[in-house]
């Protein structure tokens, strides 16, 4: 049994006419007639007394009717479920962060969620590289990225500008400073993450303590920040910096962060998608980004 023939047998019980049905269906009548006599055969019982003038169902299509319409409104509320799921895929933004981010995340996600109340936002957290081919290949819509770049296909749409903070040792002299400039740092170790971890975040500190007239000396490499921290606030004396959005979510005993300056190191923070027109919830994640950001990228 077929749900094609419960919908044939099901127009033809409301008009009593083939003819009709047919036109209903937008089929020839042979089709109807010939689906009909198949689920006839198939029940092994007339569903219609037919005459040249008059078709009327039999006992057997009058207890099949309630079945059919129970069956085909069925199909009905399947359909709906998977279209229901398809508009909520739809309507899923797939976004690429990293770690760092802090109170401008929060802004973004506050951002969104407001302007939109049915579009979901899923965040995925990896290195830069997989997050760029994510989107790419189309299994992200976006990306959160910091240090300007090109990338074939992809459009890099500037946002915010986060300024870096040096991590210090509570009981070192710099502490006391409410600003540190980059060239009182020449003597102490540099924790920094190796560039192929982080090409973006190392060239800027190293342009920048040479702007100030010195090449750091490098200690430890930069593991995490739990670990880099610890060493910072009881080992040898060192330093190492962080985004401000990121220190101000990590408080941590024995371990200050102080601004930079002469020169300050400012990082810019990119929204990478795809080329071509964005589909609405992603337009509206990129509003969000720039209302992050008082509403335009700076």
């Amino acid at each position: 049994m077929e749900l094609r023939q419960l919908r044939y047998f099901l127009t033809v019980a409301e008009e009593l006419h083939f003819g009709r049905a047919a036109e209903r269906l937008h089929i020839v009548q042979s089709a109807v007639s010939q689906q009909l006599r198949r689920l006839e055969r198939e029940l092994d019982a007339e569903l219609f007394t037919r005459s040249t003038r008059v078709v009327r169902l039999t006992e057997a299509g009058h207890r099949l009717l309630p079945y059919a319409r129970e069956m085909l409104a069925l199909q009905a509320r399947a359909r709906e479920a998977v279209d229901e799921l398809r508009a909520e895929q739809s309507a899923t933004v797939r976004l690429g962060t990293s770690s760092g981010l802090g109170a401008r995340l929060d802004s973004v996600l506050t951002a969104f969620t407001r302007r939109t109340g049915h579009a979901q936002l899923e965040l995925v957290t990896s290195s830069t590289e997989e997050r760029l081919a994510q989107v790419r290949s189309g299994d992200l819509d976006a990306a959160l990225l910091r240090g300007e770049r090109t990338e074939p296909g992809l459009e890099f749409l500037p946002l915010w500008q986060d300024p870096l903070v040096a991590a210090l040792p509570a009981g070192h002299e710099l502490a006391a400073r409410q600003t540190v400039e980059l060239a009182r740092l020449a003597d102490l170790p540099l924790r920094l993450a190796a560039r192929s971890r982080n090409p973006a975040l190392h060239d800027l500190v190293m342009v920048s303590c040479r702007a100030a007239g010195y090449t750091p000396v490098l200690g430890p490499e930069f593991t995490n920040d739990q670990d880099t921290l610890a060493a910072i606030g009881h080992g040898r004396p060192s330093w190492t910096v962080f985004y401000a959005p990121h220190a101000d979510q990590l408080p941590v005993p024995g371990v200050v962060f102080r601004p930079l300056s002469d020169p300050e190191p400012v990082m810019r923070t990119y929204l990478a998608v795809r080329s071509g027109p964005p589909r609405a919830a992603l337009r509206d994640l990129i509003e969000s980004c720039y209302e992050a950001v008082d509403g335009a990228p700076t």
